[in-house]
């Protein structure tokens, strides 16, 4: 007979699942910086053609897995956590996007996009500062 499973301590849990989202929005950003790879190495435009190049493509198959990886590890952390204060942490991934663009494509940063970066920061804190009781 198997025993009863232990249910984890809620702050320990907590901590996982916030553990587990931020590991998500970072390689999430890695999922889209390899996506932008492998699209640059296309040649047709058609839906069709990209669809089957994510499986011979190595840089859009890897994005695209770690974007799996990326689900796979929010289900586990939502298990843990509260959805309304796990969710808007994953905006964070346009942070890490925005900053892997600036030094791996050499775009710009505008004071505009900073100024929504800065937003974006600022409100992941305070939805997880409210979760906070």
């Amino acid at each position: 007979m198997h025993e009863p499973r232990k249910e984890m301590d809620p702050a320990r849990a907590k901590k996982l699942a916030t553990v587990l989202v931020c590991t998500c929005t970072v390689i999430g950003a890695a999922a889209q910086l390899l996506m932008k790879a492998g699209a640059q190495q296309q040649t047709h435009d058609s839906a069709l053609h990209m669809l089957i190049a994510i499986f011979r493509t190595p840089t859009l198959f890897a994005g695209f897995s770690l974007y799996g990886l990326s689900a796979a590890l929010l289900v586990v952390a939502l298990k843990y956590g509260e959805l309304s204060i796990l969710y808007p942490v994953i905006a964070l991934t346009y942070v890490w996007v925005t900053g892997l663009s600036v030094l791996v494509y050499h775009e710009s940063i505008n004071p505009m996009k900073l100024l929504g970066l800065t937003a974006v920061v600022i409100g992941v804190a305070i939805l997880g500062r409210s979760g906070k009781k």
